[in-house]
């Protein structure tokens, strides 16, 4: 007979556990016959002595298998999946969706809400006036279909597992182990039905994992799991040592998608999103190579087929496709207000936990699941690291509604932004690429 104390033993003594273990374990906590106090013991003894690829590919199989298994496969061609970790001002799914739709790849995207600082694509997309982010299933596999994208909210008893597991994590200090976190993402992706998995694994200040070697073990750790589990999977680690592109703030990220599909977007979240895109093809058989890739999408900015594609996603999700030719018609702020630098130098810093924390005081973020938020609000940054200031210079412009937590965003605001005597060289954008 198999008793849980003898599994958490086996694991603090640090032995393998083999498939059958964790299905007991597993599957007696979501029946609620393993209480929480022996489910914390386990985590513990894996946060000390970690999984190897097979145990931690096994673990995210039984969590997947815990709920719902979306089947994709009424949908034609090769499903790749993209996958952040999460960030402040991480527009890159309202870009990359229509864009890699535009050059043929089927996009079935299930994205979640924001909460806290981290903004989520749902709320996003819900800013486009009448977009409907809950189709039914028949729906979003008929608009894949016919269109090559739908991105809708997560729908359904999609691993169960994970949710318990992660809210027990999270108040008994486990929340940190490389083989419970790459599970806990895998098992989502894998519930989901994708064929193929791009992960975009944030590094830095404003990311979950803020050293560049842990987020490179995280890395390492889900592509083990998706080549075990017998899906293409690559990995890209990237900066997040500032926010990604210059909006943070659901209506005004929109803004920003939209600029980018017409080739006037930031830099740094134009790039990031050829390149993760160019991930994308060359899994699903498109390109040949990456360099292949990015041709293609490139080309298809400057053709307008990637905007066009957006248009076309949101009138078959209910919304205003008018939108894209004028922006206007999202919800906008009733007043703005300029930060402004209070000495010359350069920009050798800006922290995006601060910068998402201030976007978020001003009611662009969720406190709790049950918080309304202000989808108009917000900010975009007028100046990133290594650029030159002078004093008085605009750092940054708030969007707000309600002026009763506006000096709170601003101070938190300009604590964002380090200046310096001497400039800094911009960050890189990608640091590796783990296949």
């Amino acid at each position: 007979m198999m008793r849980a104390y003898d599994i958490i033993y086996k694991k603090r003594e640090g032995q393998k556990l083999n498939k059958e273990e964790l299905k007991f374990l597993i599957n007696g906590y979501v029946e609620g016959e393993i209480p929480d106090y022996q489910m914390s013991a386990w985590s513990m003894a894996v946060y000390f002595q970690g999984m190897d690829a097979e145990e931690t590919a096994n673990l995210t199989m039984l969590m997947a298998e815990s709920g719902d298994m979306i089947d994709l496969s009424p949908i034609d061609g090769i499903k790749v999946d993209k996958h952040s970790t999460g960030g402040v001002g991480d527009t890159t799914t309202l870009v990359l969706a229509p864009l890699v739709a535009s050059a043929g790849i089927p996009v079935a995207k299930m994205s979640g809400r924001g909460l806290g600082h981290t903004g989520g694509t749902i709320d996003k997309l819900e800013s486009i006036p009448n977009f409907n982010t809950s189709l039914s299933r028949d729906k979003f596999f008929d608009n894949v279909n016919q269109h090559g994208v739908a991105v809708v909210g997560q729908t359904g008893n999609l691993t169960p597992a994970d949710k318990k597991l992660y809210a027990l994590r999270d108040v008994t200090a486990t929340v940190e182990s490389i083989p419970l976190i790459a599970s806990s993402i895998m098992s989502k992706k894998l519930a989901g039905g994708a064929d193929a998995i791009i992960l975009d694994v944030k590094t830095g200040n404003g990311a979950f994992m803020k050293s560049f070697d842990n987020a490179k073990k995280l890395a390492e750790a889900m592509v083990a799991i998706g080549k075990e589990v017998g899906r293409d999977t690559a990995a890209y680690i990237t900066d997040m040592n500032q926010p990604l592109g210059n909006a943070v703030g659901n209506a005004l990220e929109v803004k920003e998608a939209i600029k980018t599909l017409k080739g006037e977007g930031p830099e740094d979240l134009t790039e990031l999103c050829i390149e993760l895109g160019a991930g994308m093809l060359q899994l699903a058989g498109k390109a040949a190579n990456l360099e292949t890739g990015k041709m293609i999408l490139r080309k298809n900015l400057k053709n307008g087929k990637g905007l066009d594609k957006f248009a076309e996603m949101i009138t078959a999700q209910g919304g205003n496709a008018k939108v894209v030719e004028d922006i206007s018609l999202l919800p906008t702020a009733d007043s703005t207000v300029e930060v402004k630098a209070e000495k010359a130098g350069y920009v050798a810093e800006i922290k995006a936990l601060d910068v998402g924390l201030s976007a978020m005081i001003l009611g662009a973020g969720r406190e709790n699941k049950e918080s309304k938020i202000d989808l108009a609000v917000g900010l975009e940054l007028k100046k990133k690291t290594s650029d030159q200031i002078s004093k008085g210079d605009t750092l940054a412009v708030l969007h707000y509604n309600d002026s009763k937590n506006l000096d709170e965003a601003k101070k938190k605001l300009l604590n964002a932004f380090t200046i310096t005597e001497e400039q800094k060289k911009k960050n890189q954008l990608i640091y590796e690429i783990i296949k």
